[in-house]
């Protein structure tokens, strides 16, 4: 067996350590783990203690990690998941079967990989099995009981309201589509939650327009905006990186607000369901605590 004295690391400690690099300050960081900032200074502190070294650029206003503290910064990440994963997997009962969630098509790609990841890592024997339609269509399916749960684009708040965003414009980076004097816009299916919330705002601000491309998938409209035949309107955390937010003088008329909303069965809820609404939860708000 090697000499080397060995140290056991206080997990509390590197949760401290993550929060204050992802909100990015000692005070911000109390907030979020519900300590003192005074609390969080003496755990940063007993963390660069055990490695005898600092971990941050205390000469800098903003938060910036030494080398030591990047370093340390991939290792952390791994073991909280770890220790969370260990702790789920011994306290938390065991659940087997199939959970069905729907998610409208745009916000399937953006949104859903990380809560799936953690979900599957947290309970490997349940199958989640995803329904990718409008909004009005999967809050139908789930009245019918077709589905377990929903993620939907609504223009108004829900009573579980996970994000609230913008519509904006999106076309090809660099395009032109949005000078045309008849606007080519592309939008999804009748039912889908965008199409109303622009023809709106084009009818009210008179524009003249057409519509270049209307089908119920995604990749399609995409398509027809990459090579500059068309706009679209799409949420500003959605908006694809092929593609660009259109700004400025643009003489588009501006488009409202939508929520970004989870919804459940009135009655006949499950404990798999209900799991799964609590990951999604956690993904949206671990996602966008900064900026909230």
């Amino acid at each position: 067996m090697s000499n080397i004295p060995r140290r056991d690391i206080d997990i509390a400690l590197l949760r401290a350590f993550i929060a204050v690099i992802e909100t990015g300050g000692m005070t911000s960081a109390a907030r979020y783990l519900n300590l003192t900032q005074a609390a969080v200074s003496q755990q940063i502190k007993r963390l660069e203690m055990l490695f005898d070294t600092e971990l941050f650029d205390r000469s800098q206003k903003q938060v910036r990690l030494t080398s030591t503290g990047e370093r340390l910064m991939a290792y952390a990440r791994r073991m909280l998941s770890l220790n969370d994963e260990v702790w789920n997997a011994i306290t938390a009962p065991e659940f087997e079967g199939e959970v069905r969630l729907g998610v409208p098509h745009d916000i399937v790609g953006v949104f859903l990989p990380p809560v799936l990841r953690s979900f599957k890592s947290a309970w490997p024997q349940v199958r989640v099995t995803l329904v990718s339609d409008t909004t009005p269509t999967l809050l139908a399916a789930l009245a019918r009981g077709e589905i377990d749960l929903t993620l939907t684009t609504e223009p108004e708040r829900g009573s579980d309201m996970l994000l609230a965003d913008s519509l904006v414009w999106a076309g090809m980076k660099g395009g032109n589509a949005y000078r045309q004097t008849t606007l080519p816009v592309a939008l999804g299916g009748e039912t889908c939650a965008f199409r109303s919330a622009a023809v709106q705002a084009l009818s009210k601000a008179g524009r003249d327009w057409t519509l270049s491309c209307q089908v119920g998938s995604l990749e399609p409209v995409i398509a027809s905006i990459e090579a500059d035949m068309s706009i679209a309107p799409f949420l500003t955390q959605t908006v694809p990186q092929q593609l660009e937010t259109i700004t400025g003088d643009s003489g588009l008329p501006a488009l409202p607000s939508f929520y970004v909303n989870l919804h459940k069965p009135d009655i006949g809820t499950n404990e798999l369901a209900d799991e799964l609404a609590v990951h999604i939860r956690n993904g949206f708000a671990d996602r966008y605590k900064k900026a909230a």
